[in-house]
């Protein structure tokens, strides 16, 4: 589903690759960098696609090295990467979802609780409520995390033919 070019998000430039930061945050914390954490980077950041630590445990396991890394090294991973500010978590519908967080701007979600879908946008004006409203109160937001919940056009279409068909 596209969003406006009102909504769409803008790049980020970074100084370092995510592999770079991640390699990074593991040495300074004494952690070992394996083959297994390494291509598990690797896969997270293959697409800007959001996913759930199963998703990437059946493309991980789908590799010809993917084997090697058991289900506890993935979700270590995955913990490590959210300390290292390179993924973001969300609970949505019950399900813990992982986004990228480092190299991408400043951005919030409409999700459909019918079919699931998360539909990312960025709004100068929303960011400008935010700041409006953290001056008010003294306060320096520094981010924000919005999630709007309901229900996309396309399942409201589905709902709606789906109505006219039963009254037939």
């Amino acid at each position: 589903m596209a969003v406006s070019d009102d909504f769409a998000l803008q790049s980020v430039k970074v100084a370092m690759t995510p592999w770079e930061r991640f390699d990074e945050f593991l040495q300074a914390r004494g952690k070992r960098i394996t083959r297994q954490r390494r291509l598990i980077v690797e896969q997270v950041y293959a697409s800007h696609e959001h996913f759930d630590a199963d998703q990437l445990i059946d493309l991980i396991h789908a590799t010809p090295e993917g084997a090697k890394a058991s289900r506890a090294t993935v979700y270590r991973t995955l913990g490590d990467m959210v300390d290292a500010g390179l993924l973001r978590k969300m609970v949505l519908g019950g399900r813990e979802v992982y986004e990228h967080d480092y190299g991408y701007p400043q951005h919030d979600h409409l999700f459909c609780s019918s079919c699931q879908a998360l539909i990312e946008f960025s709004s100068d004006e929303l960011i400008r409520i935010r700041d409006a409203v953290a001056a008010t109160h003294q306060f320096r937001a520094q981010s924000h995390r919005l999630i709007i919940t309901g229900i996309c056009a396309d399942c409201r279409s589905s709902r709606s033919r789906n109505r006219h068909q039963d009254r037939v």
